[in-house]
């Protein structure tokens, strides 16, 4: 099987091409991922040269590119493609706009006219808006987006939909919960808590930390995507969570005491807009229909990810200063396809 994976280069996408690659030895797989900051090659260093797996450098927007790339003999796409990160899309709405729900277009009917057999579209619960102290996302919860990037997942989602219904095109979308990990770009709460803390650096926290987040560690996501992709229902949306429920107060408080750092260090600084209080996932259909289950106890996963940060200090100290961005030249030159 001949599988295009967009956005390859993040941190989920990376995990989950790695996991394709240990568990499916007759897969092969393209990565197709354009590196603009949260694209890291180094994520996926340890298998470049596997002869199942290729890179790509490009824009899921370039029709003629991923039209080229399909006729490879391209029969699934998963496109985890997005520009992901709430306080950039404040800043800048457009560029969401165009890589998240223009871009999904150009896939969508490069997959169409290619007659792919499968598109699963990666999501976010994020589109569902914000939940109150009670209750739990469902697929059938009306799309309440909060912010530029979920609306912009949503849009995108509502396309996919769109071209199930009226094409009969072969897709699924899957929503998941915040991940957790290894090669977590360091702008997200756990990894920036850790680095931060390591290097002595303030804590911030938005608003009063008591905004609640379902968290689902990177390989429980990957064995879902995995059951998903080879027994989910064409047309139908699975939402993924971890049933971890935590304030981002409890999660710094937490590191703060693993890594044996003063609480002084927490510092709480103004409050996003439009900030969510509180998501929560109900993941029965995923477990009910395809025997999914979350395997990774949080305080036990949490631990395991901050020794990975330990352990890859320069990792992440690259990603920090920027140098990160220089290993694409230095392995692929200017080469794009």
């Amino acid at each position: 099987m001949k599988i295009l994976v967009t956005g390859g280069a993040g941190f989920i996408g990376s995990n989950f091409i790695r996991y394709l690659l240990e568990k499916y030895n007759d897969y092969q797989v393209v990565n197709l991922d354009k590196l603009t900051y949260a694209g890291n090659l180094e994520n996926l260093r340890d298998i470049e040269k596997d002869p199942n797996y290729e890179f790509i450098k490009g824009d899921i927007g370039d029709a003629g590119l991923v039209e080229e790339i399909l006729q490879r003999g391209i029969e699934i796409i998963i496109n985890f493609a997005a520009e992901s990160h709430v306080d950039r899309s404040i800043e800048d709405p457009q560029v969401f706009i165009k890589t998240n729900v223009l871009g999904t277009q150009t896939l969508l009917d490069a997959g169409r006219k290619q007659g792919i057999s499968r598109f699963i579209q990666i999501s976010t619960d994020e589109v569902y808006g914000s939940l109150g102290a009670t209750g739990y996302f469902t697929e059938s919860t009306p799309l309440a987006p909060n912010s530029p990037y979920s609306a912009s997942k949503a849009s995108a989602d509502l396309l996919v939909r769109a071209y199930c219904m009226s094409y009969g095109f072969p897709a699924i979308i899957s929503r998941c919960s915040n991940n957790y990990g290894s090669y977590q770009f360091p702008e997200k709460l756990i990894p920036l808590v850790i680095t931060n803390a390591l290097e002595g650096k303030e804590l911030p926290v938005y608003g009063d930390g008591l905004n609640i987040r379902d968290w689902i560690y990177v390989d429980d996501h990957s064995r879902a995507l995995d059951l998903v992709l080879h027994q989910g229902r064409l047309g139908e949306i699975y939402n993924i969570g971890g049933e971890n429920e935590r304030t981002n107060l409890d999660i710094v408080k937490f590191i703060v005491k693993e890594l044996r750092k003063p609480e002084s260090l927490i510092t709480f600084v103004k409050d996003r807009p439009g900030h969510d209080r509180r998501y929560a996932i109900d993941s029965s259909k995923l477990r009910k229909e395809l025997g999914w289950k979350s395997q990774t106890d949080f305080q036990g996963g949490l631990r395991e990810t901050i020794r990975w940060y330990l352990d890859n200090r320069k990792w992440w100290e690259k990603v920090k200063s920027g140098e990160y961005r220089e290993y694409y030249t230095r392995m692929y030159g200017n080469r794009s396809t």
